[in-house]
């Protein structure tokens, strides 16, 4: 097989403990309004909004490292929003809860930045997000920790601060719907694979960030998320 130009690199995500072992990237899903205080916040209806963004967004964030993010053009607030994410190892169609909860492979922190201004802009005019919700090289992910070495997700602390001030400050339990029932969801709509991984929500407390500004989060026995906006 040949090709016109050269095709992009497979995106991938390190994981924990693996030094050349990589998780291949497939699709990246999203999931709105997950956590109730983030609802009242947002105003928002409590089913959760679904929505893809592509997987050359996604910014591998090995440990030890700073994710360097660019401010955006066509922006004048630029936002932060803390999630779990979760990766699968097997996929299928409308799964039930109890097999959506065999496909996880592992877990990470990931942090989704929004053009909020235009985000608004057209949610208010009933027009797809895009020109908001997707921003080149703006999805950072910690490495995954694979299920098994992760605690359960029960009453885990997640948190972001913008240089060492708390703006968001939550827990898992606020989750409207767990990881199992949302990917369980998904699976109704689109055949899920091997290599997707799903944004989970974020918290209450998302705000706006500038040039120079250093963000850090995480959430507990999954992992911490350096960046650094440029």
């Amino acid at each position: 097989m040949s090709f016109l130009f050269a095709p992009p690199p497979q995106a991938v995500l390190p994981i924990v403990g693996e030094k050349n072992l990589y998780f291949p990237l497939h699709r990246v899903y999203f999931i709105g309004h997950n956590y109730s205080a983030h609802n009242k916040e947002l105003n928002a209806p409590d089913e959760p909004v679904i929505f893809l963004k592509p997987v050359d967004a996604v910014v591998p964030v090995p440990e030890g490292t700073v994710a360097e993010i660019s401010y955006p053009p066509q922006s004048d607030n630029f936002q932060h929003e803390i999630e779990l994410v979760v990766a699968l190892k097997s996929g299928g169609r409308d799964l039930t809860p109890e097999e959506a909860e065999k496909a996880i492979y592992g877990f990470a922190v990931g942090c989704d930045f929004t053009r909020r201004d235009w985000h608004f802009r057209m949610r208010d005019k009933g027009q797809p997000w895009e020109k908001g919700k997707t921003v080149d090289s703006a999805l950072p992910v910690t490495a995954l920790r694979p299920i098994e070495r992760t605690p359960e997700l029960q009453n885990l602390g997640i948190w972001l601060y913008v240089n060492s001030e708390k703006k968001q400050d939550g827990n898992i339990d606020q989750m409207l719907f767990t990881p199992a029932e949302l990917i369980s969801h998904l699976s109704k709509f689109w055949e899920l694979k091997a290599g997707d991984i799903v944004f989970t929500g974020t918290p209450a407390g998302v705000g706006p960030v500038k040039k120079g500004d250093f963000l850090k989060g995480g959430i507990a026995g999954v992992g911490t998320l350096d960046m650094k906006i440029v």
